[in-house]
């Protein structure tokens, strides 16, 4: 990495695609049709929260997993860009990726009267993909100065994702399907590439082509 910038703009636009909270709004408005406008502001806070700690978790305990598991870091780069590049393309059609939700998952939120800590915050927004990018960015950050434009940068995606939801809670007649369709396709184009870099970065670190 070799700016400071350059690492903000990465880090921001890799947890912001890849949470996704304008992707979840079509389901997010699917499983609380029948909740009030209090009862879905409460459950975007509340799914807001829970994925700010499943981020931080992966930030301060994710190296230390890998560890345990004897995990090398190019292994992981090329694996967790694959994984990233799957939910972009499924992004890149507009459709949620089995990767962050299943039938099964989306089903049982429609049967729930609270869907803030399942299916909302985990998987859908806090998934695998999330968690991955958040120990690869970590493992990208080279200073005490990157670390903290990392926290801090989790700490804005979180909030984002809260004002998002909470705007869909009170304004979600006003939204328009199509825009959110377009918006799905140009940042699964941008994870596309960002995941085709981790796995190139992780492809160059093995010496395969050196």
């Amino acid at each position: 990495m070799n700016t400071l910038l350059d690492f903000t703009i990465l880090s921001f636009a890799s947890l912001f695609v890849i949470v996704d909270p304008i992707g979840l709004i079509p389901a997010f408005l699917a499983m609380t049709h029948e909740n009030t406008i209090q009862e879905r502001a409460r459950m975007a806070l509340m799914a807001a929260m829970i994925t700010f700690f499943i981020l931080m978790l992966s930030f301060f305990a994710g190296q230390a997993l890998l560890n345990a598991f004897g995990i090398s870091l190019p292994a992981f780069e090329i694996a967790g860009g694959i994984v990233l590049l799957l939910v972009a393309l499924d992004m890149l059609q507009a459709r949620r990726t089995a990767t962050k939700e299943t039938q099964e998952e989306k089903a049982e939120g429609m049967t729930k009267h609270d869907v803030a800590i399942t299916p909302m915050a985990i998987p859908m927004l806090a998934g695998p993909g999330a968690i991955t990018a958040v120990i690869l960015l970590k493992n990208k950050a080279e200073t005490l100065a990157f670390h903290l434009v990392l926290l801090g940068n989790i700490v804005l995606v979180s909030l984002l994702t809260f004002f998002i939801l909470w705007i869909v809670a009170i304004k979600s007649k006003s939204l328009s399907v199509i825009a959110i369709k377009i918006m799905a396709r140009l940042m699964g184009l941008i994870l596309a590439a960002i995941a085709v870099q981790f796995i190139l970065n992780g492809l160059l670190a093995t010496g395969l082509f050196s």
